[in-house]
Protein backbone atom coordinates (compact mmCIF):
# COMPACT_ATOMS: atom_id res chain seq x y z
CA UNK A 1 0.00 0.00 0.00
CA UNK A 2 2.47 1.98 0.77
CA UNK A 3 4.88 1.98 -2.59
CA UNK A 4 7.50 -0.72 -0.95
CA UNK A 5 8.75 2.26 1.21
CA UNK A 6 10.65 1.09 3.88
CA UNK A 7 9.13 1.73 7.03
CA UNK A 8 11.43 1.97 10.29
CA UNK A 9 11.01 0.83 13.46
CA UNK A 10 8.90 2.95 15.91
CA UNK A 11 10.58 4.34 18.23
CA UNK A 12 9.90 7.76 19.33
CA UNK A 13 12.45 10.33 18.79
CA UNK A 14 12.53 11.25 22.26
CA UNK A 15 14.18 8.19 23.31
CA UNK A 16 16.68 8.33 20.72
CA UNK A 17 20.56 9.36 21.99
CA UNK A 18 20.58 13.12 22.46
CA UNK A 19 24.00 13.37 22.21
CA UNK A 20 24.98 11.17 19.14
CA UNK A 21 25.74 13.08 15.75
CA UNK A 22 22.48 13.81 14.11
CA UNK A 23 22.24 15.49 10.73
CA UNK A 24 19.36 17.17 12.28
CA UNK A 25 20.26 17.09 16.23
CA UNK A 26 16.91 18.83 16.63
CA UNK A 27 14.99 16.14 15.66
CA UNK A 28 17.56 13.59 15.95
CA UNK A 29 17.35 12.34 12.58
CA UNK A 30 20.02 11.66 10.09
CA UNK A 31 20.30 12.72 6.36
CA UNK A 32 18.41 10.09 4.46
CA UNK A 33 16.91 8.24 6.89
CA UNK A 34 13.22 6.83 6.32
CA UNK A 35 10.91 8.57 7.65
CA UNK A 36 7.87 6.42 9.58
CA UNK A 37 4.25 7.05 8.35
CA UNK A 38 3.50 7.64 11.91
CA UNK A 39 6.18 10.40 12.11
CA UNK A 40 3.76 13.11 13.41
CA UNK A 41 2.89 10.97 16.71
CA UNK A 42 6.64 9.96 17.09
CA UNK A 43 8.26 13.11 16.33
CA UNK A 44 9.86 15.25 18.87
CA UNK A 45 7.38 17.43 18.52
CA UNK A 46 4.75 15.08 19.90
CA UNK A 47 3.47 14.40 23.32
CA UNK A 48 6.31 13.86 25.85
CA UNK A 49 5.89 10.15 26.98
CA UNK A 50 6.04 10.22 30.78
CA UNK A 51 8.29 7.29 31.66
CA UNK A 52 10.37 8.31 35.09
CA UNK A 53 7.82 7.02 36.80
CA UNK A 54 4.76 4.69 37.74
CA UNK A 55 1.53 4.61 38.97
CA UNK A 56 2.42 3.56 42.42
CA UNK A 57 4.59 6.69 42.92
CA UNK A 58 3.30 8.73 41.03
CA UNK A 59 -0.19 8.56 42.99
CA UNK A 60 2.11 8.61 46.24
CA UNK A 61 3.45 12.21 44.86
CA UNK A 62 -0.05 13.99 44.19
CA UNK A 63 -1.16 12.64 47.62
CA UNK A 64 2.29 14.07 49.14
CA UNK A 65 1.39 17.31 47.38
CA UNK A 66 -2.34 17.35 48.33
CA UNK A 67 -2.29 16.77 51.85
CA UNK A 68 0.79 18.97 52.26
CA UNK A 69 -1.39 21.55 50.64
CA UNK A 70 -4.43 21.26 52.76
CA UNK A 71 -1.93 21.08 56.09
CA UNK A 72 -0.25 24.58 55.18
CA UNK A 73 -3.88 25.89 53.96
CA UNK A 74 -5.20 24.66 57.70
CA UNK A 75 -2.15 26.40 59.52
CA UNK A 76 -3.01 29.19 57.85
CA UNK A 77 -6.86 29.53 58.22
CA UNK A 78 -6.03 28.25 62.74
CA UNK A 79 -3.52 31.52 62.83
CA UNK A 80 -5.06 33.74 60.68
CA UNK A 81 -6.60 36.67 62.53
CA UNK A 82 -10.31 36.83 62.49
CA UNK A 83 -10.87 40.81 61.80
CA UNK A 84 -7.91 42.88 60.02
CA UNK A 85 -9.34 45.57 62.51
CA UNK A 86 -10.79 47.22 65.11
CA UNK A 87 -14.61 47.65 64.57
CA UNK A 88 -15.92 50.79 65.00
CA UNK A 89 -18.35 51.92 67.94
CA UNK A 90 -20.84 54.68 67.90
CA UNK A 91 -22.23 56.09 70.43
CA UNK A 92 -25.50 54.46 70.08
CA UNK A 93 -24.80 52.01 67.90
CA UNK A 94 -26.82 53.52 65.28
CA UNK A 95 -29.92 52.17 66.26
CA UNK A 96 -32.27 55.25 64.89
CA UNK A 97 -29.71 55.68 61.66
CA UNK A 98 -30.23 51.78 60.67
CA UNK A 99 -33.96 51.53 61.64
CA UNK A 100 -33.95 50.09 65.22
CA UNK A 101 -36.72 49.56 67.17
CA UNK A 102 -36.58 53.73 68.25
CA UNK A 103 -35.98 54.83 64.82
CA UNK A 104 -39.19 56.40 63.31
CA UNK A 105 -41.33 54.52 61.04
CA UNK A 106 -41.26 56.30 56.97
CA UNK A 107 -44.55 54.22 56.04
CA UNK A 108 -46.18 52.11 57.83
CA UNK A 109 -48.54 49.33 56.73
CA UNK A 110 -51.77 50.56 54.95
CA UNK A 111 -50.97 54.54 55.48
CA UNK A 112 -51.46 56.11 52.28
CA UNK A 113 -49.79 58.90 50.57
CA UNK A 114 -50.52 62.38 51.06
Amino acid sequence: MNGGYINPPRIKRQHRDPHAQWWDPQERRNFGEPVHEDNDVLGIFSPWDYTWTTTGPGLIMIGTFIATFLGVTGLVYLNYPDRPSYPREFEGGLEKELGGPGAVRARMEGDEEP
